[in-house]
């Protein structure tokens, strides 16, 4: 059983689609945190909903060992994109890169596909496979 498959399926079923998972630790407390999307935003209802949802098949589950707390919220306008797909629905949108010796990068993502991505940085069209990025975040300037 893949973990991430059974999640997705519970998080489609309640209308929405699964984003991306991550386990974080703060204040020493485990945090496994599920990140959904939703075409016409994510609700508190919504997020409510797909926790109830999902905490009975985490119990039998356990998406790690020990005590963790479950949390589910969207992925917020400034989010990380590690996935192709991810990278794939943010064309268009305003993204920063590290790429390892290179300075920090932002620009335009202009086009992404399985292989990897291109970017519009001033003048320059920039283009970088996955293997190539460090880390890499939508942004947004306010």
């Amino acid at each position: 059983m893949n973990l991430d498959n059974e999640i997705k399926k519970i998080v489609e079923a309640a209308g929405a689609s699964l984003y991306d998972t991550e386990v974080a630790t703060e204040f020493d407390e485990t945090i496994f945190r599920v990140y959904i999307t939703n075409p016409e935003g994510v609700s508190l209802d919504m997020c409510a909903d797909i926790s109830n949802d999902l905490s009975p098949f985490l119990d039998v589950n356990p998406p790690l060992s020990g005590a963790y707390r479950l949390e589910v919220s969207s992925p917020g306008i400034e989010r990380r994109l590690s996935r192709p797909a991810h990278f794939i629905n943010a064309i268009g949108e305003k993204v920063k890169l590290k790429v390892p010796g290179q300075d920090r990068l932002k620009g335009i993502l202009t086009a992404a596909d399985e292989n990897g991505i291109t970017i519009t940085s001033g003048d320059q069209e920039l283009h970088f496979g996955y293997g190539e990025i460090a880390k890499a975040r939508t942004y947004f300037e306010w």
